[in-house]
């Protein structure tokens, strides 16, 4: 029996796309599975160009172990030499017990990042560096990848396909505004992608031919609560704004793919596609829900291995029930987007 075929989109969300590795360690274990292509967004295209780097090298296995040696490298014992409690199966951070980052977040607010870090050094672009064969991966067809990033000049999406990637494209990527300096590339300033798209959903239905997207969600997209508090209400409009144009294209999305369904004849291939499009969602809204802003920022190694572990029993979870889907039916109703 031939294997079913996904394209993947990962969202973004710092440290916590350990979960995203997770979900990706699940699947990459399903030999009945290949990927075609993934899109991302700040940590969501860490983790696809280190999938995609993997593959190329040794298929699914080397992509695994690419996975593991990456988020490994940016594991730290202890962030800030403090301890992180564990709340519900995962460790948490407690801004409270970290005025360290408490401290560095508040300077954002006066200081610019070339005045925090004049010699804008940045552990990442090492780590980048070291772990990925740029050359080799902007030359693998196995797997399309799709990086999105903002470009600052006009506040609008740039998708960076295979033959652009570079170190400098995925921390264009990553690029938090208040944190980091602009990255250049040809002559183009380029911030965060999930500014504007968290995860870019259109270019896999453009340029791939598996009707299955899976996305993979960091943020939660509902809280059943009113925040209330100030920092409650930081922590929400955070997430707002690093969510509202993924669902901004959601609604798009549903809308044309309803008037594909309604038109007599699907006369070209987009259209085609939009009929056949089958939408999947791995979230993991409760676990969300319980971190903070600031985890984001927390390398501590044994929070990183639990967003890991819930992220491989997340997907572990969602292949049992719905495997059997791909190449049928979504299982998520994009219909709840439509006005």
């Amino acid at each position: 029996m031939a294997n079913k075929i996904v394209s993947l989109a990962l969202q973004g969300g710092g440290s916590h796309g350990a979960f995203t590795w997770g979900v990706l360690d699940r699947l990459l274990e399903d030999a009945r599975l290949d990927i075609e292509g993934i899109s991302g967004a700040s940590a969501g295209a860490m983790n696809a160009a280190i999938l995609a780097q993997g593959y190329a090298q040794d298929g699914r296995d080397g992509a695994r172990a690419a996975l593991e040696r990456f988020w490994s490298s940016l594991s730290t014992r202890e962030p800030f030499g403090l301890d992180q409690p564990d709340f519900g199966g995962a460790a948490v951070t407690n801004p409270a017990t970290m005025p360290g980052m408490q401290a560095l977040l508040a300077m954002t607010r006066f200081f610019t990042p070339a005045q925090l870090n004049p010699l804008d050094i940045n552990p990442l672009r090492d780590i980048l560096n070291e772990q990925i064969d740029f050359e080799r991966l902007r030359q693998q067809r196995e797997i399309g990848l799709f990086i999105a990033a903002t470009q600052v000049s006009t506040g609008t999406l740039k998708i960076f396909r295979n033959a652009d990637l570079s170190a400098d494209v995925l921390l264009a990527s990553a690029c938090l505004p208040s944190l980091h300096r602009p990255i250049e590339i040809d002559g183009e300033a380029y911030w965060d992608g999930g500014l504007t798209a968290n995860p870019p959903i259109f270019p896999l239905l453009q340029a791939c031919a598996s009707p299955d997207v899976m996305v993979v969600l960091l943020h939660p997209s509902r809280r059943p609560v009113t925040p209330t508090t100030s920092d409650e209400i930081g922590q929400r409009l955070s997430e707002i704004s690093f969510s509202s144009a993924f669902f901004t294209e959601l609604t798009g999305l549903a809308m044309v793919k309803r008037e594909a369904e309604n038109a007599s004849f699907a006369f070209g291939s987009l259209e085609r596609r939009l009929r056949r499009l089958n939408m999947h969602l791995i979230d993991a809204d409760e676990l969300m829900g319980q971190l903070t802003n600031m985890s984001k920022l927390n390398t501590q190694g044994s929070f990183i291995r639990s967003l890991h572990q819930q992220g491989r029993q997340r997907a572990g979870e969602w292949l049992q029930q719905h495997f059997d889907s791909i190449g049928r039916r979504s299982t998520f109703d994009l219909g709840r987007f439509l006005p």
